[in-house]
């Protein structure tokens, strides 16, 4: 149904959806259903296929249907960008190439095996090896963007299930190009495709070696100079544009805009920035996702669904099975157990969004009938729509199989349990960073100034860019897994304001502050800090002190490292003096 013309159109479509989502997925929360579950369900329910087949009966619902229409699409598609940007950002260079054991060896047999166990299955249904071929190389990849959100749901990501599922997804993402160029010359009348495949998985590395190196040659200095206008409308407007055109060139390379976000992410993963743009980027990502999945449920017909329910049920749970029967035992030999194995395999079971690419290629070619193709969109729809069950089940297959979970080192060094959170990384805050070192108590800091934050990282210090007065930029160095925290930035009411925001957050890690003068540090008790002292150095000892005794050294030796420490400081002041 058509609600409009031009912009007005667009408004009404995000209206729709935004009402939607404020009033449907608070209700599937609560009754226990995944957030992914819940866009799906009203991608279902208000898409073309339900709602709007009863506007023809009733046209005032048409005001409440979505359409899958080419700005909706669009924003959806950016769900997918920033998905994998942020994820980038969660996995350092040094992380991803301990996984090319994974991607280059799993993530490729999965591929090729998948491919073609499927077309050998879907010859043996009576069709011909082009649409054969056509249907195994679209139903042989997965769905990056709803496994790698169930992934996050769950913070699995770090696990052994989350680092072979990325693997694998991954070097999915590498191989759009390959593929793309095989259904191009399945096509009738295509010339012979070996040298086109040769010629497409070159122009994929050179393209990639091009933009990874464009990206570290330009995103360090552009976020440098952003974040010295000290404007965090700016600074957002940075990270959209690192996203978004990284994405843009990597498609214009002709490999997957995901695979450019991703590769973004990497490259700023290893910078002081990487905190802040994931705090900053976070609520636009996870609603933009939503709009894809949403689209993904547009694409489910009831009707061909009532049509022909045994045919669409064997294609999806044989798809499930085809998959989870090859992935299992290939996980397995690199070195997996088997309770992870299965359920990795039930986890990537579903066809990706990726197939609806390949459909609408191949049926633009001309290499499957129109019926074919509606077949595969719905159970590739279908199979997206089921996947949260499936991997539920999958999770706890695992957990029966593998007895009492053993526990779990944690997903990165700098999120250790124990460490100390430093929120303003100034001269107070550096003088707690040396008392916490000297006794090699790990810590990470947030400074919102950017050119203090490059001074501070090229001498080593731990040490982050991002808003110091946000608990969410806490939250992502690990603030819920800290010892202490201590809140150190020279400006009182953001002092204020983070200390009653931690303590309603992590009302069990102790919070120690920098005061303004004595009725600033009565507030910042009553805010709930553990310590509040008055600005100085002085009061930096006084914080090192406590904190120390806190995180568990003994009172006398504490109390000689601050006094030692001390007499640095005043011997430093008098060097310092004026003759």
């Amino acid at each position: 149904m058509e609600h409009g013309s031009g912009g007005s159109e667009v408004i009404v479509q995000a209206l729709v959806f935004l009402a939607a989502t404020c009033v449907l997925i608070p209700a599937l929360k609560k009754a226990r259903i995944s957030t992914v579950m819940g866009f799906l369900f009203i991608g279902v329910a208000m898409g073309p296929h339900v709602l709007g087949q009863l506007a023809h009966s009733w046209p005032w619902l048409a005001a409440f249907e979505l359409e899958s229409d080419e700005p909706t699409l669009l924003l959806a598609e950016l769900g997918v960008v920033f998905l994998l940007f942020v994820i980038g950002l969660e996995v350092s260079a040094e992380r991803l190439w301990a996984l090319r054991r994974y991607v280059f060896g799993l993530g490729l047999l999965q591929v090729v095996l998948c491919a073609a166990a499927i077309t050998g299955v879907a010859m043996m249904f009576g069709n011909a090896f082009t649409i054969a071929a056509v249907i195994g190389l679209a139903f042989a990849l997965s769905s990056t963007a709803l496994v790698l959100q169930l992934l996050r749901e769950r913070s699995q990501i770090a696990t052994p299930v989350g680092r072979a599922s990325f693997s694998i997804l991954l070097m999915q993402d590498l191989m759009v190009v390959p593929i793309l160029f095989l259904v191009a010359a399945l096509s009738p009348g295509a010339s012979p495709f070996g040298d086109q495949v040769g010629a497409a998985l070159l122009t994929g590395l050179l393209s990639f070696g091009a933009i990874v190196l464009a990206g570290r040659l330009l995103l360090r200095p552009l976020f440098r100079w952003v974040a010295a206008a000290d404007s965090r409308e700016i600074f957002i407007a940075a990270a959209f544009l690192a996203a978004i055109g990284m994405a843009a060139a990597s498609e214009l390379a002709g490999l997957s805009a995901a695979l450019g976000a991703f590769l973004a992410g990497l490259l700023l993963a290893e910078t002081e920035f990487r905190h802040q743009i994931e705090t900053d980027l976070e609520p636009f990502k996870d609603l933009l996702l939503g709009l894809f999945f949403v689209t993904v449920g547009m694409q489910i017909d009831i009707s061909l669904l009532l049509r022909e329910p045994l045919l669409i049920a064997i294609g999806v749970i044989g798809l499930f099975a085809l998959k989870t029967a090859i992935i299992a035992p290939v996980a397995r030999v690199f070195g997996l157990s088997w309770p992870r194995a299965l359920q990795t395999a039930l986890l990537l079971g579903q066809a990706g969004e990726f197939a609806f690419v390949v459909v609408a290629a191949a049926r633009a070619g001309g290499a499957i009938p129109e019926d074919t193709a509606a077949y595969m969109l719905i159970v590739s729809a279908l199979s997206i729509f089921v996947t949260p069950i499936v991997a539920a089940l999958g999770a706890r297959v695992a957990r029966a199989l593998s007895g009492p979970p053993a526990s779990a080192p944690p997903p990165d060094a700098a999120l250790e349990s124990g460490h100390v959170v430093i929120a303003g990384f100034g001269r107070v805050g550096q003088t707690l960073a040396d008392i916490l070192s000297a006794q090699e108590i790990s810590h990470i800091g947030i400074e919102g100034e950017a050119a203090l934050v490059a001074e501070l990282r090229k001498e080593g210090r731990p040490v982050h860019y991002g808003d110091a007065a946000n608990a969410q930029t806490l939250a992502s160095v690990g603030a819920a897994n800290a010892a202490a925290i201590v809140v150190t930035i020279n400006d009182a009411e953001a002092v204020e304001r983070i200390v009653g925001e931690a303590r309603r957050a992590w009302p069990h890690i102790p919070i120690y502050a920098r005061a303004r003068d004595g009725e600033h540090a009565r507030r910042l008790h009553a805010a709930g800090a553990a310590l509040a002292s008055p600005d100085s150095i002085e009061a930096a000892l006084q914080l090192g002190e406590a904190l120390l005794n806190g995180v568990g050294v003994p009172d006398d030796v504490s109390r000689r490292i601050i006094n030692d420490r001390r007499e640095a400081e005043v011997a430093k002041a008098i060097y310092r003096a004026p003759a």
